[in-house]
C-alpha cells in the first residue's frame, strides 16, 4: 500500500515510535532535570558531580547510536526497541535508589543502551525502512513523543515524588508507561514488508543492497557532512545543558511545582510547533528556517537571564519549547535532501553521533561553571553565545560530491 494513505501499515509504527520517543526523552532527557535536583535534595551531591554522571551518560550515547543501523540489521526493529525499552527502564528506576556517586554513573551507564536504542537515532533508522516520500512529517510525527515526554512523565515523577516520595514515583511511571508501549512494539514493529517504499533497507539482502556511496570515514572527512553535523551539535548541546537544568535554573523564582509547569509548557509549546511545521516542513528553506529556531532560542535565553518574573519566566520558556522539537527534526531532513538515499540511515545515525558527544559535555559544562560562579548566569550567557555561532555555521552550505 502505498505510504501516502493512512492505511499504510507505516503510521503505525509512527504511533509505536512517537511513544518510544515519550520513553526516551521523558526518562532519558527530560528525566535528567528531576534526577538532578532530587539526588542534590537526598545526598546533597553539587551539581557538577550530578551533571557529570549525565555527561557520560550522553558521551556513551553518542559512541553507541552511530552503530544503532548495524544493530538494528543483527537484531531486528522490534528486538532492538524492546532491549532499549529494558534498559532504559530498568536504569530509570534504579536511579532513586543509589547511595554513592559510582553507583550513579554506572547506572547512566545502563541508561545510555536505552537512550540509543529508543531515541532519534533509532526511531530515524526505523521509520526510514517505512517511508520515502512521507519520511518527514512520519519522522516529525513521531518526535512529538520527545516533547510529550516532558508533559507526562516529567510532571508525573514530579507529582508521585511529592505524594510517594522519589523511591516510589520512578518505579510506578517507568511501569505506566511499559504497559502503554511494549504491546504496541510487539504488534507493529518490524521490517516493511519487501518492496516497501522506505530508501533505506539494510535488512536486505547483500546483493539487492542499493550500493552505499558513503562511508563513516568519508563523511568524517566532508565539509557537507560537517556543515550539519557541527551547528546541530552546538545548537542542540546549548539546548540540552538547558533544559537538564532548567528545573534548578528555575526553582529559586518560581518553586518547584511551578518550575515543572514551565518545564511542561515548553514540552507543549515544542509539540505545537512541530505539529504546525510538519504539514510544510519539506518545502522550506530548511537550513534557513534553522538558523531562526537557534536565534528564537538565544533570546529566549537572554530573556530568562534579565527576569524573576513568574509570568515572564513562562513566556519565555514557552518561546524556547517553540524550537526543541524542530531542531532535532531538521538535522534527518537536510540530510535526506543533500545526501545520497543509499547512505541516509548512516549519515543520519553518524550525524546523530556528533550531536551526542558533544552535547554530552553541556550538562557537565554549565553544572561547572555553576558551581564555579554561584550562579546560573554565565551558564546561560554560554548558551547563547553557541546557539548564536550554529545559527551562523548552518548557513553555509556545502554541496555533498
Amino acid at each position: 500500500m502505498n505510504e501516502t494513505s493512512w492505511r499504510y501499515a507505516g503510521w503505525r509504527v509512527v504511533v509505536a515510535c512517537f511513544f518510544s520517543a515519550v520513553c526516551a526523552w521523558g526518562f532519558g532527557f527530560y528525566g535528567h532535570a528531576v534526577f538532578l535536583a532530587e539526588l542534590q535534595r537526598q545526598h546533597g551531591w553539587s551539581s557538577g558531580l550530578i551533571s557529570g554522571a549525565t555527561t557520560v551518560y550522553y558521551l556513551a550515547g553518542g559512541v553507541l547510536v552511530a552503530f544503532v543501523g548495524d544493530a538494528v540489521n543483527r537484531l531486528g526493529p522490534r528486538r532492538f526497541v524492546l532491549l532499549g525499552l529494558l534498559a532504559l527502564g530498568l536504569s530509570s528506576s534504579i536511579v532513586p535508589f543509589v547511595t554513592a556517586p559510582w553507583q550513579l554513573y554506572a547506572v547512566y551507564l545502563l541508561m545510555a543502551f536505552g537512550w540509543a536504542g529508543t531515541s532519534l537515532a533509532a526511531i530515524v533508522t526505523i521509520l526510514g525502512l517505512w517511508f520515502d516520500k512521507k519520511r518527514g512529517l512520519a519522522i516529525s510525527s513521531a518526535l512529538n513523543g520527545a516533547s510529550t515526554g516532558s508533559i507526562i512523565v516529567t510532571p508525573a515523577m514530579v507529582a508521585l515524588t511529592a505524594w510517594l516520595g522519589f523511591a516510589w514515583a520512578v518505579p510506578l511511571t517507568v511501569l505506566g508507561m511499559a504497559l502503554v508501549l511494549v504491546p504496541m512494539v510487539l504488534a507493529w514493529i518490524d521490517w516493511p514488508p519487501q518492496g516497501g517504499t522506505g530508501a533505506t533497507h539494510i535488512a536486505a539482502p547483500a546483493s539487492t543492497q542499493p550500493a552505499a556511496t558513503w562511508t563513516k570515514p568519508k563523511a568524517l572527512r566532508s565539509l557537507a557532512f560537517w556543515s550539519v553535523a557541527l551547528p546541530f551539535a552546538l545548537g542542540i548541546a546549548a539546548q540540552v545543558g538547558f533544559i537538564v537544568h532548567q528545573l534548578a535554573i528555575l526553582e529559586p523564582s518560581l518553586g518547584s511545582v511551578n518550575a515543572s509547569i514551565a518545564v511542561a509548557l515548553t514540552g507543549v509549546f515544542a509539540i505545537g510547533a512541530r505539529v504546525l511545521l510538519s504539514f510544510f516542513i519539506d518545502r522550506l528553506h530548511q537550513r534557513l528556517a534553522t538558523a531562526i529556531l537557534l536565534v528564537n532560542q538565544a533570546v529566549a535565553l537572554f530573556a530568562i537571564t534579565r527576569t524573576s518574573d513568574p509570568l515572564a519566566l513562562y513566556i519565555a520558556c514557552s518561546a524556547f519549547g517553540i524550537t526543541v522539537g524542530n531542531l532535532i527534526t531538521f538535522p534527518s531532513l537536510i540530510i535526506q535532501r543533500e545526501f545520497p538515499a543509499a547512505s541516509f540511515a548512516l549519515v543520519s545515525n553518524l550525524a546523530t553521533a556528533v550531536m551526542g558527544l558533544t552535547y554530552a559535555l553541556a550538562p557537565g559544562i554549565l553544572g561547572i561553571l555553576r558551581d564555579a560562579t554561584g550562579g546560573y548566569a554565565v551558564p546561560l550567557f554560554v548558551c547563547i553565545a553557541t546557539e548564536l555561532l550554529a545559527a551562523a555555521i548552518v548557513l553555509a552550505r556545502v554541496k555533498a560530491r
